[in-house]
């Protein structure tokens, strides 16, 4: 059934208008993303079909590629660059809100409030968490996506948004895309510099987290950052 030929008030749209966003389902407000369906499949069908999809093949929709969403009849550049961009300002518009003031007391905390956020990311994110004197998260920021390295995470990026935002500590992440969270002589060298530029600036780095497939390492930890 195409939507045009559902009862007006089962439809997306109009459904949206007359009783709110929360009143529809995900793969309702995927449909309007969307927009039109294919010659055999509505829109809201098509949703389906992508949720069914981007479910077994990545763990989950966030981790899909346009490429990859193109595989699913029905799907093409258009409908799949939607989805993606939709996706993409989804997380940067919960990035830029503060976050609950969670109180940071191990490095589980750090895991709890970004291990699904990072855990099926095929590149590198480099996340910082933004504390007060009572370590409170403040704030969350992305300060880089791509492979990271000693030379291309610079100091002054990471201490940029701690220092416009009055920040006390700083907590920095990053995720592993092969799942395996050990930290690579490039984290060790990358974290040691960033300590030292902490040192200077007066600004506390307490620990650097890798998010690995549902497993995370902690330099401090381990006792490669002091």
């Amino acid at each position: 059934m195409q939507i045009k030929d559902m009862p007006v008030y089962e439809r997306p749209q109009e459904k949206l208008i007359y009783r709110g966003a929360s009143a529809l389902s995900t793969s309702e407000l995927l449909a309007l993303i969307i927009r039109t369906g294919s010659r055999n499949k509505s829109a809201v069908q098509l949703a389906e079909d992508v949720m069914s999809y981007s479910s077994a093949e990545f763990g989950r929709l966030s981790a899909s590629e346009v490429n990859e969403l193109k595989e699913i009849e029905g799907i093409g550049t258009t409908k799949a660059c939607s989805v993606i961009a939709s996706i993409e300002l989804a997380k940067r518009l919960s990035e830029n809100v503060s976050v609950d003031r969670r109180i940071i007391t191990s490095p589980g905390d750090v895991a709890d409030i970004l291990m699904d956020s990072l855990r099926y990311e095929k590149r590198e994110h480099l996340v910082e968490l933004l504390l007060n004197a009572k370590c409170e998260v403040e704030s969350r920021v992305t300060i880089s996506i791509g492979e990271l390295s000693a030379t291309s995470v610079h100091p002054r990026e990471v201490f940029n948004p701690a220092i416009r935002r009055s920040a006390a500590g700083i907590i920095i992440v990053h995720n592993h895309p092969s799942g395996d969270p050990s930290a690579s002589r490039e984290d060790i060298d990358s974290t040691r510099r960033i300590k030292e530029a902490s040192d200077i600036i007066g600004i506390r780095l307490l620990d650097h987290i890798i998010i690995g497939d549902g497993v995370y390492t902690s330099l401090k930890a381990e006792g490669i950052l002091e």
